[in-house]
């Protein structure tokens, strides 16, 4: 499988919905160019099956190494292992399902699409990258379509936001840098996480990196307390924004952390450890108590993102393989589900005018296939049996109490705790929204979804089950990942 495919598609597409000459044409372009890469992820898992299968035990495959700037020994290297395929795998659902339900957008239609498919590139490019300077220019791209996406096309304090959001990141994007350069210095002048990841750095100087690199990328991920950009880009954001926002661009923080900071660092890793798991314990609990005094729909689940991604943090603190696999299984869990959620959001904002929960009830009369599906996911942000919630959550949770002292315990205790704050809210918001009487008789008129909101729910619903009911292969995927990045840990 050659992965430029994984840049080359997303780049000819983006170049089509460029000089494509009506709104129809852009939007059948960019679904034609989302499904052609879902098409590619699929290949790409199939072959990445087939040479495990055959034996082949290589830590990544795949790769290609291309010169770049030797002076600086910068190279375009590439290639994949299992975290790779998912989170790309990832990506391609975020994408056709945030392009399948904008296709009612007006304004703007081929700047709008176009800066879509670049943030999709963007991650491609940031999820195979095996060199840490091409890595941080892939991470880049991303945030001046994000900054665009809200401050155009977004609502309320949108402009606000945006700059919220461009400043946090691009700060978060300076510490990473000066992290990288360290590392570069340090390590033989040299910027590729293969090499890299073969340098033993002295204790020392590991703990004076790890921290940049780790809040950094955390501040991506929304690490608390640096998590406050979470609530108003989201709320902000038009609705494929808001899906991009918490299903992949928050991954490019997790992936970070994981694979630069804890991989390459882990000494650092180590000395930190219990920071980590201490500030994803706040996040988990405070997220969870913060999403309870919310009435706004986006808002809820904007603070429902920073509590659950705080459980993939807590996963990668814990330092356990299980628990690092919990961690993977929750960044992709979350990545579907919370893109699932913004989209069932946009469908009832388009059609009620309101995000106010007090404001509606009675949806499920008129909007039954939206309001099953706002069930659905629902129900699987609260961690229920058989939806991919309660998967990922679950093995974090194994791999935490495989810790057995009573810091590690009490921690894991109260990210459990969680769970019951959660079914709270959900439960509430389902219950005053789609259920009960009908609270404005001009909702009798409503209409319920439409065939391109039907496709993209479909598609996310069905990722979430194929996780849900059979997390094997998901779990194989991830645990040979999970074990290179503990033998680095325990010295192997």
């Amino acid at each position: 499988m050659n992965l430029l495919l994984l840049i080359g598609i997303p780049l000819i597409t983006a170049v089509a919905v460029l000089v494509s000459r009506s709104k129809q044409q852009v939007k059948w372009i960019s679904l034609t160019g989302a499904a052609v890469q879902l098409a590619a992820s699929f290949a790409l898992l199939f072959a990445y099956q087939g040479q495990r299968t055959a034996g082949n035990s290589t830590q990544m495959l795949f790769e290609q190494n291309y010169k770049l700037f030797s002076s600086f020994n910068i190279n375009f290297h590439i290639g994949v292992d299992g975290i790779s395929v998912a989170m790309i795998l990832l990506t391609s659902f975020v994408l056709i399902a945030g392009v399948l339900v904008s296709w009612n957008i007006e304004k703007m239609t081929k700047e709008f699409y176009f800066l879509l498919i670049l943030l999709a590139l963007g991650a491609y490019g940031f999820f195979i990258s095996l060199d840490l300077f091409v890595l941080f220019f892939f991470l880049e791209i991303s945030v001046i379509p994000k900054y665009l996406l809200i401050g155009i096309w977004g609502s309320g304090k949108k402009e606000y936001s945006a700059n919220k959001l461009a400043l946090m990141l691009m700060g978060g994007s300076a510490l990473i840098l000066v992290g990288i350069i360290l590392l570069y210095y340090n390590a033989g002048q040299s910027f590729d996480i293969m090499h890299l990841s073969q340098v033993n750095l002295s204790g020392h100087l590991q703990n004076i990196i790890f921290p940049l690199l780790f809040i950094g990328f955390g501040v991506f991920t929304a690490l608390f307390p640096l998590h406050t950009w979470v609530p108003d880009g989201h709320s902000s954001a038009p609705t494929a924004g808001s899906m991009f926002l918490a299903g992949i661009s928050m991954k490019l923080g997790g992936y970070g952390c994981l694979r630069v900071a804890t991989y390459l660092l882990p000494e650092g890793a180590k000395q930190y450890a219990d920071i980590i798991i201490i500030l994803s314990a706040i996040a988990i609990l405070y997220g969870a108590f913060a999403t309870m005094m919310q009435k706004d729909l986006k808002y809820i689940n904007a603070y429902s993102s920073v509590s659950h991604v705080g459980f993939s943090l807590l996963g990668i603190g814990m330092l356990t393989q299980t628990a690092i696999t919990g961690a993977l299984m929750q960044m992709v869990s979350h990545g579907l589900m919370t893109a699932l959620f913004f989209a069932v959001i946009g469908m009832i904002y388009d059609r009620t005018h309101t995000r106010m929960v007090g404001e509606m009830g009675g949806l499920m009369k008129m909007m039954p296939f939206i309001s099953t599906v706002f069930f659905i996911v629902g129900l699987c942000s609260l961690g229920l049996p058989g939806l991919s919630g309660f998967v990922a959550e679950m093995t974090v949770f194994m791999g935490s109490w495989q810790n057995d002292d009573a810091f590690h315990r009490i921690a894991t205790i109260a990210a459990a705790m969680s769970i019951v704050v959660t079914a709270v809210y959900i439960l509430r918001a389902i219950g005053q929204t789609v259920m009960g009487p009908v609270k404005n008789e001009s909702y009798l008129q409503l209409k319920d979804a439409n065939w391109n909101e039907r496709l993209a729910a479909i598609i996310l619903v069905l990722a979430i089950l194929a996780i849900g009911i059979v997390p094997g292969w998901l779990n194989d995927l991830l645990k040979p990942a999970a074990e290179v990045i503990m033998n680095r840990l325990s010295g192997k």
